[in-house]
């Protein structure tokens, strides 16, 4: 273009130049209300602390929770860890409107995820993330952490809670957990002494726990058009109420058999279900037989199956059917075991057995 010519907007953006100021912005004008966030967490305070125990050394607000490691009763102590997610539950719970139950229903994840290793929960961190923070909302969901870990003897020592507008939609949230344990070196669970002819004892689940919602809200809410104040005769409630049934805490009933059995093997039946889970208690060389006939698959597991056309195997592969968790016992040991679940507030029943084979799970009828 000869010299002189008038410049063509947006010819050239890299030499244009701003020439009116933006209006003033601020960050709650973008989303993020860091005073209200601030409020929020000063009156919720108070719930942390509950579960606090003379082992944490300070409090909520700073930048990392103080956690006295000293005399944990192990003569080696290993720390064990572990993280994960409530996933899709959340919509379910955002369309119900009671959010409480989401809070422990990630404690009962990660608690239960790092028994499986024999470990005593110490501490449990949280991070909630949402487009814009609704107090109602967050203070049901801290309700339920520290209703969680006041159940499962962990203290709740703090953790991030985050406002991401523009990255989730409005009205929706995630909540993930971060828990730490501690073991005895010489009492870990490893799955190297499970051996043929060791017992399999199943645990019942209440409901589909924290895995499968996905599916599970697809086949009612979207091609079944339910909505979730639908009464289900099958069921006896609303579709809503029995996809929030809370994930069960079996870690307090699981750290007293510790002590009293041979536990060799635990397996947190969740995402993957049997097939994926129960493997990774088990020894190169050791196959697990789950006897189909042992126990009665509860109703919202054959809902699904019979409204979703679901086949069998999927349905194993993404629920728990109605095993919460699987622990490997010597078998002279199955019975008095299963006796002592019962006490401590379980329902446990016989699963199955330990053979030879290739490290997998075999579900027979």
């Amino acid at each position: 273009m000869p010299s002189g010519d008038p410049k063509v907007p947006g010819q050239n953006p890299q030499t244009e130049e701003v020439t009116s100021a933006s209006p003033s912005l601020t960050y709650a004008a973008a989303g993020v209300d860091i005073s209200a966030k601030t409020a929020l967490l000063e009156r919720l305070r108070p719930l942390f602390r509950s579960t606090f125990s003379s082992r944490v050394a300070g409090d909520i607000g700073a930048f990392g929770g103080f956690f006295s490691v000293r005399d944990l009763g192990c003569e080696d102590p290993v720390l064990v860890a572990s993280a994960d997610s409530v996933g899709t539950k959340v919509r379910v719970a955002a369309m119900v409107g009671k959010h409480k139950g989401i809070g422990w229903d990630i404690v009962a994840h990660c608690v239960n995820d790092i028994v499986c290793q024999g470990a005593k929960p110490l501490f449990f961190l949280d991070y909630f993330a949402t487009a814009k923070l609704e107090p109602e909302v967050m203070e049901q969901v801290v309700e339920g952490l520290a209703e969680g870990c006041r159940r499962a003897e962990c203290a709740l020592i703090g953790g991030e809670t985050a406002e991401l507008p523009g990255f989730y939609q409005p009205g929706d949230y995630d909540l993930v957990g971060f828990i730490v344990g501690v073991v005895d070196r010489k009492k870990r669970i490893t799955g190297e002494k499970v051996r043929a002819g060791d017992l399999l004892i199943g645990l019942a689940s209440d409901g589909l726990h924290t895995n499968g919602y996905s599916l599970a809200r697809k086949l009612f809410f979207e091609v079944k058009g339910m909505t979730a104040d639908a009464l289900v005769p099958e069921l006896g409630c609303t579709i809503g109420e029995a996809l929030l049934i809370p994930h069960r805490i079996y870690g307090p009933a699981l750290l007293q058999l510790m002590k009293e059995f041979e536990v060799r093997g635990i397996a947190h039946i969740t995402g993957g279900g049997l097939p994926d889970n129960l493997p990774r208690c088990l020894p190169e060389g050791w196959r697990a037989v789950v006897e189909r006939k042992r126990w009665s698959v509860p109703p919202i597991f054959r809902l699904i199956q019979k409204l979703g056309n679901v086949p069998e195997e999927e349905m194993f592969h993404v629920f728990n059917m109605g095993v919460g968790a699987v622990l490997v016992l010597p078998p002279h040991q199955a019975e008095q075991a299963c006796a002592r679940l019962r006490q401590l507030g379980e329902t446990p029943f016989p699963l199955g057995r330990i053979e030879p084979g290739e490290r997998g799970v075999t579900i027979a009828a």
